[in-house]
């Protein structure tokens, strides 16, 4: 980010983020509140869904000018769903601001869900489902979720499955827009070199008329997270590797120790060649061609999981290595020039991160989504700095659990 986000709120309520910036490529985004966990049974997939199909046609443009408008620049359309939200976004020279505000609002408020259009997208996405199913890497942690989360809406799948994705019509794509696509449950955020003056002119004019008050409220979501059982799972998928996880219940995006956990997950197994894991399972003894540790925080829950692939007689060998890692940094303080190394490495990468305007821009509406702003780079930095070795021990002892949550 060249300089700080500058926040403004329309007159019907509508939040919008605008990130200064000196570059050649400007971003436009709209995140909002609604993901799977908001499906009922029998709209499994249906948030998925309609991020594909939002597309398909609005009450003036045909799914042929929706696809080309951005794309006749040099820019892209682009959307993707999590348990949570929604977003939809594009990516543009600079100097086409308005031509993104425009297609967005138009997408967001006046799409159609034509009937054929729906027709042909269903096929596209039991594609998706299928491929996804051909992909164990990423099933495994789906399947997983499903037993960490059961009894919960986010026990199932994004993508939802066949059975309900025949079913859903334009009047169901409609009523999810209807019911989550309002002000008060969205963030739009803007990325790029134009001044504030211009910036709020624009996203006023598409973003901010009264018709479009809707509910005054963001969606909260409730319901009870049951207690998971213990499980040791081992599944045959006939896949010449094993693809195993382990993982344990943390706080959300809320909990006053996740910072810990972001510097615990990055000493553990974050992206860097010498994290612990990386160290113990791929260089000291080449059991592994990945191996990852990851913390995904949601409203209310997170989850922390160790992923990693390897010979199906390696399984339990690899799950011990990584139980003797996390019991390592419970019983032995990191001494401070091992912590100071470890927050100086992961502050770095935060920096470097920070250099993806593209995501930079998703993850600041996303932040502003839930907690009125996002945390700047040097406010996290301070938090990393206060950690200290005992609160990582502490952590690393709740973590030992995962052990006994365990799926290959």
């Amino acid at each position: 980010m060249d300089s700080q986000p500058i926040y403004f709120t329309l007159q019907n309520g509508q939040r919008c983020v605008h990130i200064p910036s000196r570059g050649n490529v400007e971003y436009c985004c709209v995140v909002i509140g609604a993901g799977s966990r908001d499906e009922s049974p029998a709209d499994y997939g249906l948030a998925h869904f309609v991020e594909h199909t939002i597309f398909k046609g609005t009450a003036t443009r045909r799914s042929y000018h929706i696809i080309n408008r951005m794309e006749a620049v040099g820019g892209e359309l682009n959307a993707y769903t999590t348990k949570e939200e929604t977003a939809v976004y594009t990516v543009a020279p600079a100097g086409h601001i308005e031509r993104s505000a425009e297609l967005l609002s138009d997408l967001i408020y006046n799409s159609v869900f034509p009937t054929d259009e729906l027709n042909r997208e269903r096929e596209v996405v039991a594609d998706e489902i299928d491929s996804y199913l051909d992909s164990p890497a990423d099933a495994v942690f789906d399947d997983f979720d499903e037993l960490m989360f059961a009894g919960s809406s986010m026990a199932h799948n994004i993508l939802g499955n066949i059975n309900t994705l025949r079913t859903f019509t334009s009047s169901d794509c409609r009523r999810w827009l209807d019911t989550y696509y309002y002000p008060a449950n969205m963030v739009v955020c803007y990325s790029g070199r134009e001044n504030q003056a211009k910036v709020e002119r624009i996203l006023s004019r598409y973003f901010g008329g009264s018709e479009r008050l809707g509910n005054n409220a963001r969606n909260v979501r409730g319901g009870e997270i049951k207690t998971v059982d213990k499980f040791s799972l081992m599944r045959n998928i006939d896949a010449h590797q094993a693809h195993t996880v382990l993982g344990a219940r943390v706080g959300g995006m809320f909990s006053t120790d996740r910072h810990a956990l972001a510097l615990l997950t990055n000493i553990l197994g974050g992206p860097g060649m010498n994290s612990r894991l990386n160290v113990a399972l791929r260089e000291k003894r080449g059991l592994v061609y990945t191996v990852e540790a990851s913390s995904a925080l949601l409203t209310d829950v997170g989850l922390f999981t160790i992923y990693f692939g390897c010979d199906h007689n390696d399984v339990e060998r690899c799950s011990g290595l990584a139980m003797k890692e996390i019991a390592q940094l419970a019983a032995n303080p990191l001494k401070s020039q091992a912590l100071a190394r470890a927050k100086r490495q992961y502050v770095g990468q935060l920096i470097v991160a920070a250099d993806n305007a593209e995501q930079t821009a998703l993850s600041v509406a996303r932040a502003t989504l839930y907690r009125g702003h996002a945390s700047t780079t040097a406010e996290i930095a301070a938090a990393i700095e206060s950690v200290t070795s005992a609160s990582l021990c502490d952590l690393a002892s709740s973590l030992l659990p995962i052990s006994q949550l365990t799926l290959s």
